[in-house]
Order: C-alpha cells, then structure tokens, then sequence
C-alpha cells in the first residue's frame, strides 16, 4: 500500500462518514431507537478522527518514506474498518457481523488493538 492507497482510503472513509451521518439524521433518526443511534454516533466519530488521522500520515508518506508512518496507516484503517464498521452493522442489523459485533470482551479486544496500536506506531 502506497500514499495513494491510503489517500484513496481516507476519500472513501470521509464520504462514507459524511453519507452515513446525514442518512443517520435525516432517516434512521426516525425509526432507531436511542441505544442504536448511540452507536451509529459513536462509530461515525471514530471514523472522522482516524479518517483524518490517515489523512495527515498519507501526506506525510508523500513527503517522506517512513515504514513508521505506513503501518501506523495501516493499523488505522485496519481499526477503523472493524471498530466503525462493526458498530455500524450492529445497530443496522441487530445480528453479529462474522464474529466482530458482539458486546462481549474478547470480541472487543482485536477492533480496539487495532486501533490503539495505530496510534503507538509512528512513537
């Protein structure tokens, strides 16, 4: 994976979040409960601060080559990916997504890793 890659990846993940949170206000408002909301809410802010995060490390990666700043990318939107995208699909589905969404804490631990990993990296 390139800077590219990861400048990609930060598009996509921003207009995801820009879609899902005027799709969450505007129609899911409506017929979600407040637990379900609270999750939509909790991984749509997530996903704006890694998607930003994967943002700055991909223009850094442009600038200078470091292995630091890519894995740390990585494991950014490794984390995100999972993390958000796990409680996305639990509060659309109400069902386990492959063994991601689940409240119990072995199920947490991995999608949390990822992402706290992410942020260790570059240090």
């Amino acid at each position: 994976m390139t800077s590219r890659f990861m400048l990609i990846f930060a598009a996509i993940s921003g207009f995801i979040f820009v879609a899902l949170g005027a799709f969450g206000a505007h129609v899911l408002s409506k017929t979600m409960g407040a637990v379900e909301m609270g999750w939509i809410q909790t991984g749509l802010e997530y996903q704006a601060f890694h998607t930003l995060a994967i943002l700055g490390l991909a223009v850094a990666m442009q600038r200078r080559i470091s292995i630091w700043f890519y894995w740390s990318s990585v494991f950014l939107a490794l984390g995100t990916v999972l993390f958000s995208g796990s409680l996305y699909c639990l509060a659309l589905s109400q069902s386990a997504f492959v063994g991601v969404c689940h409240s119990g804490w072995r199920r947490e631990l991995p999608r949390g890793l990822g992402v706290n990993v992410s942020w260790c990296y570059p240090f």
